[in-house]
């Protein structure tokens, strides 16, 4: 399979970023996309809404289903699934991507943040996860993505933001005990991570502003490694810790500068939870 055409594609924090990208990728097949959001009302710092997002899923050739809703609660979890299955008639995809960051150390992250970050992170994947589970199993060919690190347990890397590292590496625990625990309804769970930064509002905010984008690639290249993840056959890839340089590298691309967010820039800067080796151009 090397096509999303017809399928439904659910995606939480789909309004912007990297969930965004993939959405407008999985549109360019065909797909139908239900944009799984919270930001309904333009932010002042955060370009884009469900219904901004919805119009360039049209626009890039996908039917859109822009649909309000806060992982944190189960209800409207449960609610934005459905109409999904109303809509569409059914569940193909399923993409982990909405997420809260505090890249704070212990004794600056208090209990608003920590809940935050475990609510969205580590449980609202598991609750999606769940409430997507029933129509995955009936489709052909279904995929979770989650938008998490590798199992890589190195100390330092946790060091600097524990409370945050240990809600995304539970993102990437869930996928690799799901991938078991389903295996034999044929439902593929696997992570995606950047082998960089990349070109988002997080990353301007939180990591360096206009000096942290020079040094990162857009969300273009997530996105094209989440397309051959996610066309892929899902009874032989899962299970796997996937980092998108390495998926694209095994998919024949060599050639990684159009990914650079500024051209001929400073050189890449590895992203959170891995080797800081210097990556492609």
């Amino acid at each position: 399979m090397t096509t999303l055409a017809g399928k439904t594609v659910f995606i939480s924090g789909a309004s912007r970023g990297i969930g965004l990208a993939i959405a407008l990728r999985a549109a360019r097949d065909g797909a139908n996309i239900a944009i799984a959001a919270k930001t309904t009302t333009p932010h002042p710092k955060l370009p884009g809404t469900i219904h901004t997002a919805a119009e360039q899923v049209r626009q890039a050739g996908g039917q859109a289903l822009a649909l309000e809703c806060d992982i944190r609660f189960e209800q409207q979890i449960e609610a934005a699934v459905a109409r999904t299955v109303e809509v569409f008639g059914g569940v193909d995809v399923c993409v982990n991507n909405a997420s809260a960051i505090s890249l704070t150390p212990t004794l600056q992250t208090d209990a608003k943040r920590y809940d935050l970050m475990h609510q969205i992170n580590g449980r609202g994947t598991f609750m999606v996860s769940r409430a997507c589970i029933p129509h995955l199993r009936r489709a052909l060919n279904p995929h979770v993505l989650m938008l998490s690190p590798p199992l890589q347990l190195v100390p330092a890397w946790f060091a600097p933001y524990p409370a945050y590292a240990l809600s995304k590496y539970s993102m990437s625990i869930y996928a690799m005990a799901m991938a078991e625990e389903f295996r034999g309804d044929g439902i593929a769970f696997n992570t995606l991570w950047p082998r960089t930064i990349i070109a988002t509002a997080a990353v301007r905010n939180l990591l360096g502003g206009d000096a942290a984008i020079g040094r990162s690639r857009t969300p273009q290249i997530v996105a094209d490694a989440a397309h051959v993840i996610l066309t892929s056959n899902s009874r032989e890839f899962t299970g796997r810790h996937c980092i998108d340089e390495e998926v694209l590298l095994a998919a024949g691309v060599t050639d990684f500068e159009g990914y650079r967010s500024v051209p001929g820039s400073a050189a890449l800067a590895p992203d959170l939870f891995v080797a800081a080796k210097p990556p492609a151009a």
